[in-house]
């Protein structure tokens, strides 16, 4: 009876990794035009305005303060982007950590082939839901960072 257990549990393992290669790849795709902006649209502009930076009348001081200047944009446009799916993980977590506390619980209660449905069921509801709110995180950060589309 044990093995059976076990084998259920690793198939809604498994299960749950696939739903989560899932959820990385439609992120990715949502994602895609902001990580392009800061890619290629931000860097462009830092490097232009770096390299306005050297000039031979400026101290080394200047050019370096030049230079840092520069690279606000894009630094801070990274870390707005790395909070945002830092904050979007971890609603994913949460809510799957719930989801395993419910089955957890329904496996002390012996209720096992009711709880890997639930369990499923639970992960399946908490991915949906926090893959619905991905076009808002999106659009949120094109608002911040100015990008039309």
């Amino acid at each position: 009876m044990e093995h059976i257990a076990a084998a259920e549990e690793q198939i809604v393992s498994e299960r749950l990794q696939r739903k989560l290669e899932e959820v990385n790849v439609a992120a990715q795709a949502q994602l895609s035009p902001v990580q392009d902006h800061i890619n290629f649209t931000l860097q462009q502009a830092y490097f232009k305005c770096a390299y306005e930076c050297f000039d031979r009348s400026r101290n080394q001081e200047e050019i370096s303060n030049c230079v840092e200047y520069c690279s606000v944009p894009v630094v801070k446009s990274q870390q707005h982007f790395e909070n945002e799916m830092a904050q979007f993980q971890e609603r994913l977590n949460r809510s799957l950590m719930v989801c395993q506390d419910k089955f957890e619980a329904a496996k002390l209660q012996k209720i096992r082939p009711e709880a890997v449905n639930e369990m499923e069921s639970c992960v399946h509801k908490s991915i949906e839901d926090n893959l619905n709110t991905l076009p808002h995180v999106v659009q949120r950060m094109k608002t911040a960072f100015n990008i039309t589309n």
